[in-house]
Formats: structure tokens, C-alpha cells, sequence
């Protein structure tokens, strides 16, 4: 079948095809696609804005109200069924785009807004900007139809028009951008993404605020990372089905394990800024540990300190005849070891100066120039760790000035160390069991999958209510679903303001506002319900089985949201 060519560059007059691949689809795909999403009660028909108290930042205050003069200390809106609907006499356009990583449900948001959109008029209409926000700087888009959006409902991924990673930081992007909004007459901008996407989203509608352009701009609450939410965000959109999905490979990886009962598996899971994942899908499979990144920053642990833990449990086990276990590792463990955490932030300034010279240098002669600029006891640090580890904590930073953990191998760092702690144990004789691995990075898997009910269900509303808060003619609010622990239609629909959620942090040697991360709660229920099973999971074998994502069959059991999500809400699991 030939491309479909939907989008136009109109700078240049060229063409940029999209190919929609129609082939047959499978038999659960044809089944999804029947399914209609649920919507909150409040959202089923016309609606009013219940306007709640004014707003502050987290934290920064004064910091924060300074750069937000416009869209600093906004009210929280709510809505509510409206009796006496007034029709939306004078259609608009609405752009979206969809920034960083994947998250199961992004298509779901798309057509909520789309199906949104059209309820308010039917002349309404909806624009993608292609690959995320380069899109929107590159004029380059396409118009999302009835027919397009129809192959995408309840479907996995964002490639209905792709994502990327580019930042809308600068005034020339966002006067590069205003150029084809008001090409395509549209009224507003919906930017699907996670904390730093939002916190763009924030300063785009300041700027446009600032200099009366008449644009609104619309966030979505999207991280499978968990780690976006608050009292307004429950939970960020894509973390059911990611922990779901991993939680699926986990158990058959125990099945495994507990059947050669040979091996120790190290896993690590997504999650570089918290470790909701990995509590998560710890709560789902019951392994026999868990590191929690929060946890060994706020108990100071050092790396020694982490490896003497795991061979406790590998050497209490071995004397129960067991040499066999599972280790799930959140990805960004490593940041938070402080010792660990103090030699990244030297290193981050290190390269970031000496980056140029470094670029020319071999492996060993960059280990070395890095060794040399480094304070005595970071360098005594670095020169301990595996040379693989060392060059892999040396990469070049992403975009955000971030160590690239993903890249880390944390996992086999781990179990390298454990392995010659547990040799020297065996040479006193204080371990005599065997100790071999296989080690797993579960990332990518969990980004694109079709979402479960309960996201398909979540997505649909967020995107459904962000085209509310678009006729309501706000603008620096993030769309927000919560009450999630109860039946769809209980659910609470609304908007927050961004600079709600914001505070300052150093990004690349300078303060910059950007929305607080929500870690772990070492006092929240998930945290502790798993605490007090550690020990139980670490001398046992308890391994859970969850299987792959239930979309048909009983409520309770498709339609159940996280562990995470249950907890919080003092229900219990």
C-alpha cells in the first residue's frame, strides 16, 4: 500500500509523508479497538468550572512567582456536570505534541482530545506536530482526522505521529513556533509529557502570556517512571501497564529461576530520578530483593554497604541449600549512593569543562585525565570501580546535563562486586554455596505496549478534560484525573496550575525552575508494605506470578490500578 501523505511543510512547500500501516490487524488488536474508554460522570456531557483557592509553588516561592508573573498562583479548577450547556458557536484549532520517552496510552490521550474537541463543535479541529517539539520549531505537522485516529485507540506507542526529546527553552523556539499556530489559526497547545516537558509547557504559556499572543498551553501528566504526581496527579500515565509489563517478565524469570534454581538474576528496572517501578513490580512478584535508591540515600549507604547486604541474603540462602534468587535494581541507583552521587556531580563538572580535550583521548588515557582532576576522595573512587563502570559514569551528559544511567550497567556492577566479596567470604571460610547470574535491563519493553484498561481508561479522560480546560480558556494547567482508586465514572476531573508542582534546582551549573520529582515515600504505605516483607522474601521463596495484562474478564481483576496507586489510597492488596 502506498504512503497516505497527511502533513505539509508550508515554509518550504514540501511534502512529508506519514505512512499509516493498515494491515490486518490481530485478533486482540481487532478486540481494543472496539473498546470504549470510560469517562468520569462529570465529563459525559456539557460542563462548568468550579474555580477552587489560589496556588503557590511547592517550593522557591518568590523565585518562582518572579519568573511566572502571569501564570504564577492560579486557582485549581474542578468540573462539573453542566445543566444549561451554551454551545461553542465559533470553532478552533487545538496542536499537539507528544515529548520524550513512549508511555503506554499516549494514543488514548490523542483521541480523547480529538473526541473532546468534537463534542464542544464538530468544525473543530486537531493538529500533530510530527517527531515532538522539533516539529513544532520545523513547521513540520499533519491533521489528525477521524479516519487516523481511529487506527490508534487503546493502541501502544506514539507513533501516530512520533516523539523526541528536543527542548522548548528559548524565545526564538517559541516565536518559531507561534509562527505556524497562527498559520493554522490554532487556539492552543497540548504538550504530552513528563516533568521536564511540563515544566517547558510552563514557560511557554508564561512567554506567550507575556507577550499577549493569545495561545493557551495545555500539559498531560506522562512518565512511566512514576515519579510525576502529587496530591492533583495520583499517578502519571503509562506506570500501570510499564509495571505491569515488567512485573509479567519478572514472574516468568522467577518461574525460571525457581525451576533450574541455579542462577541469581539481576534486573534492573526504569527509573533513573525514583524507584517506583522497581517497589512496584516488587510488590507484584515478591523477589527475594529489592534495592530502593530512596532508601540508600536517606540510610547514607555506600556501595560497600549495598553489596554486604546482597551477599547476606545470597549466603543465608546457600546454607538453606537455595543458590538461586532474584535482585531487582532501580536504574538511577547509583546517583543515589552519596559517595557515588558526590564523585557524578565532580564528574559532571569535569567534563562539561574539560570536554574537548577529553573527546580526543583513548579509553585509558581519558580514565586517567579524569583521574587527575578529581579531588582525592572521589578520585580514590573512581579509580575503584570496574573499568567498564568508570567509562560508562564518563559518557558525554544527555540533553539535561543527566549522567546517562540508562547506559550504566548497574546490575552487573553489583553482582561482579558481589562475586569477589563472596569469594573472599569463601576463602574463610564463611560461604560455601555457588554463585552464578544472568543479568536483564527491562526498559524499552514496557514503553509501547497496549495500555491496560485502567490507563486506557486514565488517558482517554486526561485528554478528554485537557480539551476542556482549552474551552474553559486556561492556560499553564496540567490536565488532572484523580479519585483513581474508585469506579471511572467517581472520578474527579480538573486542572492545576504547572507552577503548582514547581521548584528550583541546578541543571547544568545554573538554578532553573522545573517541576519536584515525586521519590518514594519511605513513609507512605507501598514503601513500608514491602518493608515489612523483606526479610520474609529474602530467606524464602515467594516468587509471585502476575502473567501479561487481563483485558477481558472481571473488573477487579482488568480494571485493577497498581499496587502503588491502591496503597496510597489505604486500600489493600
Amino acid at each position: 500500500m502506498q504512503p497516505e501523505k497527511y502533513c505539509r511543510r508550508p515554509h518550504s512547500r514540501g511534502l512529508i509523508s506519514i505512512t499509516l500501516r493498515k494491515m490486518k490487524k490481530s485478533v486482540l488488536q481487532r478486540a481494543r479497538a472496539d473498546y470504549q474508554p470510560k469517562l468520569p460522570k462529570a465529563l459525559q456531557g456539557s460542563v462548568k468550572v468550579k474555580v477552587g483557592e489560589a496556588t503557590e509553588s511547592v517550593a522557591n516561592q518568590k523565585e518562582i512567582k518572579d519568573l511566572f508573573p502571569h501564570t504564577y498562583g492560579m486557582p485549581v479548577v474542578e468540573f462539573e456536570a453542566d445543566e444549561n450547556p451554551a454551545r461553542v458557536e465559533e470553532p478552533f484549532n487545538v496542536g499537539i505534541i507528544l515529548s520524550g520517552g513512549q508511555a503506554p496510552g499516549g494514543h488514548n490521550v490523542v483521541s480523547g482530545i480529538f473526541d473532546g474537541l468534537k463534542s464542544l463543535n464538530k468544525e473543530n479541529r486537531l493538529y500533530g506536530f510530527l517527531m515532538g517539539p522539533a516539529g513544532f520549531i520545523n513547521h513540520q505537522y499533519m491533521e489528525l482526522t477521524a479516519s487516523i485516529i481511529k487506527e490508534y485507540r487503546n493502541t501502544g506507542g506514539f507513533d501516530i505521529i512520533g516523539s523526541g526529546r528536543t527542548k522548548l527553552e528559548k524565545p526564538e523556539q517559541f516565536d518559531e513556533g507561534l509562527k505556524i499556530l497562527k498559520e493554522l489559526n490554532i487556539k492552543a497547545l497540548v504538550i504530552i509529557g513528563g516533568d521536564d516537558s511540563n515544566t517547558n509547557a510552563a514557560v511557554l504559556a508564561e512567554y506567550y502570556k507575556n507577550i499577549g499572543a493569545d495561545v493557551q498551553v495545555i500539559g498531560v501528566p506522562k512518565t512511566i517512571d512514576g515519579d510525576l504526581k502529587n496530591e492533583w496527579i495520583e499517578t502519571s500515565f503509562g506506570f500501570d501497564t510499564a509495571c505491569k509489563v515488567y512485573s509479567e517478565v519478572i514472574g516468568n524469570i522467577q518461574r525460571d529461576c525457581n525451576s533450574a534454581k541455579k542462577y541469581y538474576h539481576f534486573i534492573k528496572l526504569m527509573g533513573r530520578s525514583a524507584s517506583h517501578i522497581a517497589l512496584e513490580c516488587a510488590l507484584e512478584t515478591q523477589p527475594n530483593i529489592c534495592l530502593i535508591s530512596e532508601e540508600v540515600q536517606a540510610k547514607r549507604m555506600t556501595l560497600d554497604n549495598i553489596v554486604s547486604y546482597i551477599c547476606y541474603v545470597v549466603s543465608e540462602r546457600a546454607k538453606l541449600g537455595w543458590n538461586f534468587g532474584t535482585v531487582l535494581v532501580p536504574e538511577g541507583l547509583i546517583e543515589f549512593i552519596p559517595s557515588m552521587k558526590s564523585l557524578i556531580s565532580e564528574l559532571n563538572d569535569v567534563i562539561e569543562e574539560h570536554n574537548e580535550q577529553l573527546s580526543e583521548l583513548d579509553e585509558v588515557e581519558k580514565l586517567e585525565a579524569i583521574h587527575s582532576y578529581l579531588t582525592p576522595t572521589n578520585a580514590e573512587l573512581y579509580k575503584s570501580l570496574p573499568k567498564n563502570i568508570a567509562l560508562q559514569l564518563s559518557l558525554d551528559r544527555d540533553s539535561h546535563g543527566n549522567v546517562q544511567v540508562s547506559l550504566i550497567e548497574t546490575e552487573s556492577l553489583l553482582s561482579e562486586m558481589v562475586a569477589k566479596r563472596l569469594e573472599e567470604m569463601a576463602a574463610e571460610g564463611e560461604y560455601s554455596g555457588k554463585f552464578n547470574t544472568q543479568h536483564h535491563f527491562f526498559g524499552y519493553e514496557g514503553r509501547c505496549a497496549d495500555p491496560t484498561n485502567f490507563d486506557a481508561d486514565y488517558t482517554y479522560a486526561l485528554g478528554y478534560n485537557a480539551a476542556m480546560l482549552i474551552n474553559a480558556g486556561l492556560t499553564g494547567y496540567m490536565s488532572s484525573v484523580r479519585n483513581l482508586t474508585e469506579p471511572s465514572e467517581k472520578w474527579i476531573a480538573g486542572g492545576i496550575p504547572i507552577t503548582m508542582m514547581m521548584n528550583m534546582e541546578r541543571r547544568k551549573g545554573e538554578m532553573k525552575p522545573v517541576i519536584q520529582k515525586a521519590l518514594v515515600n519511605l513513609n507512605g504505605r507501598p514503601y513500608l508494605k514491602f518493608a515489612s516483607m523483606r526479610e520474609t522474601l529474602a530467606l524464602n521463596t515467594l516468587y509471585q506470578y502476575p502473567g501479561p495484562i487481563q483485558y477481558f474478564g472481571p473488573s477487579e481483576i482488568c480494571d485493577r490500578p497498581s499496587m502503588t496507586l491502591l496503597l496510597e489510597h489505604g486500600k489493600e492488596i
